[in-house]
């Protein structure tokens, strides 16, 4: 293996992001599927105020990486690999031939509302850097209350963690972890407390929608899911690792990790942002990471990826 796609989640968004996507007939063609399946143009989705939305949020996260993931592959750079973290694992699962485009689109749009609706103010996440996965599992031990619950959500990288809970939770959390010589601490951009059982219920719901969906077999590119940070070779295991994320944390160090050992060489982060860019620069030293951004498609670039001193 050499190339991966990786596909970004909930805190990359940025105004104008579906606007900003680069100008490739796959990606026109992509918004365009997308506005006839939500009856309205998502370009309209990429504006500050609708970004106040998580459902706006999710949406646009997946038309973006959908639509860069085949421009690329329209001229010609298919990955060998596939990941997704959080809400980006159901567009790695339509580049990897599991979901269709339009199912994808109503189980992302199922979930966003539900999320919102479960926890509409005074829960979220927040980003601890600087201290390990088990000193910070300690803090939440410490910290947790059944009315201001709090809990682990993502492993980005070695040094990078998420929790997710309530706004008392995590505060105390927050003001632990730098007593205990964190580097940063800091509340993210995300206003429902993902990737914890908080959100059993999101789950539950997704998994009935699934049922009446078709489901495709998983094509030549290996999917590394977020709940285990491990390969997933079935259309089966895959639907369930999308649908129940939302509740478990997710592995997103392992699944770097994981890629690396598959033997790719090469990650293309898809847009927007550079965030998992920057975690592979990280802990993925050997990894070339690359974030697309808005860079225009060509055959240099195409080469360039391609290249065998990679």
């Amino acid at each position: 293996m050499s190339i991966a796609f990786l596909f970004p989640g909930q805190g990359s968004q940025s105004t104008g992001m579906l606007n900003a996507l680069m100008r490739h007939q796959a990606i026109l063609e992509t918004l365009d599927e997308a506005s006839d399946v939500l009856g309205y143009d998502v370009r309209e989705l990429d504006g500050e105020t609708a970004l106040e939305s998580t459902v706006s949020v999710q949406l646009a996260l997946l038309t973006a990486g959908v639509g860069t993931a085949r421009a690329f592959s329209a001229e010609g750079l298919i990955p060998d690999a596939v990941a997704g973290i959080s809400v980006g694992a159901f567009a790695a699962a339509v580049q990897c031939g599991v979901l269709n485009f339009a199912d994808a689109i109503r189980l992302v749009r199922l979930r966003a509302e539900s999320m919102a609706a479960l926890y509409p103010t005074g829960y979220g996440l927040s980003a601890i850097i600087g201290l390990s996965e088990e000193k910070v599992v300690s803090l939440l031990e410490q910290s947790y209350t059944e009315n201001d619950p709090v809990y682990l959500a993502n492993i980005n990288s070695r040094s990078q963690l998420v929790i997710a809970g309530s706004d008392a939770g995590m505060q105390k959390v927050l003001v632990a972890a730098l007593q205990q010589g964190a580097r940063k601490v800091r509340r993210l951009p995300v206003s429902v407390p993902s990737h914890c059982p908080l959100l059993q219920s999101v789950v539950t719901t997704l998994r009935s929608m699934l049922q009446n969906m078709i489901l495709g077999a998983p094509t030549a590119a290996a999917y590394i899911g977020n709940v285990r940070g491990r390969p997933l070779r079935s259309s089966a295991d895959i639907a369930e690792d999308i649908v129940s994320n939302i509740a478990h944390p997710v592995r997103w160090t392992d699944t770097t990790s994981v890629l690396e050992e598959l033997g790719c060489h090469v990650f293309l982060e898809m847009s927007p942002g550079h965030v998992l860019r920057d975690l592979a620069r990280q802990d993925n030293p050997e990894v070339k990471a690359i974030a697309v951004e808005n860079t225009e498609i060509s055959s240099t670039l195409s080469a360039f990826v391609r290249s065998s001193d990679w």
